[in-house]
């Protein structure tokens, strides 16, 4: 199985990535570009994870090459569990990727990750509510210290696709 960890520049995909795959990584180009991205693996629950830090991208409407292999990246995975890493400090602009995401069908997991520079700005994120809304696993984490990483991969096995229709119901308020 694989994991995709995606999100845009700066909210500290690769440091999650460290912390899922320890020293185990290989840094590669994708084919045809000069493109890096990274691949690492890990083991949960027994079963083996390949691990791919996804090029950084603010939507699925790609505007330059580094985007245009994460979507393409995104497209040949379609098994692939995939991480939305966002800055908690700037959730809503995260937020975007990660419905554009869920709406492909995507199995989905959002870390909210760089928490506590959203608490030392006074921003207040409720993550249960967050999670109820969207229907998927919503996990805080401080990737830099490896607060939350374990509740990140205690819900990689177990991530389902979600039916979009519910989230606009949800936001809707017809729930």
């Amino acid at each position: 199985m694989k994991v995709l960890l995606m999100g845009h520049p700066n909210v500290g995909k690769s440091v999650v990535f460290n912390r899922l795959t320890g020293a185990n990584v290989i840094i590669s180009n994708y084919p045809g570009t000069t493109v890096d991205y990274t691949k690492g693996y890990m083991k949960v629950k027994g079963k083996d994870f390949t691990v791919i830090d996804v090029p950084g991208t603010f939507s699925l409407e790609a505007k330059d090459k580094a985007e245009e292999v994460a979507v393409k990246m995104l497209e040949e995975e379609k098994d692939a569990v995939v991480i939305c890493v966002v800055d908690s400090s700037k959730i809503e602009r995260g937020l975007y990727l990660t419905l554009e995401i869920i709406e492909r069908g995507y199995p989905v997991i959002l870390a909210l990750n760089m928490w506590d520079i959203a608490q030392d700005k006074s921003i207040h994120i409720d993550a249960e509510k967050l999670e109820n809304i969207l229907g998927i696993p919503v996990i805080p984490t401080i990737a830099i210290n490896g607060k939350g990483i374990k509740d990140l991969v205690s819900k990689i096995k177990d991530a389902t696709p979600v039916e979009t229709d519910k989230i606009l119901e949800k936001v809707g308020g017809k729930e």
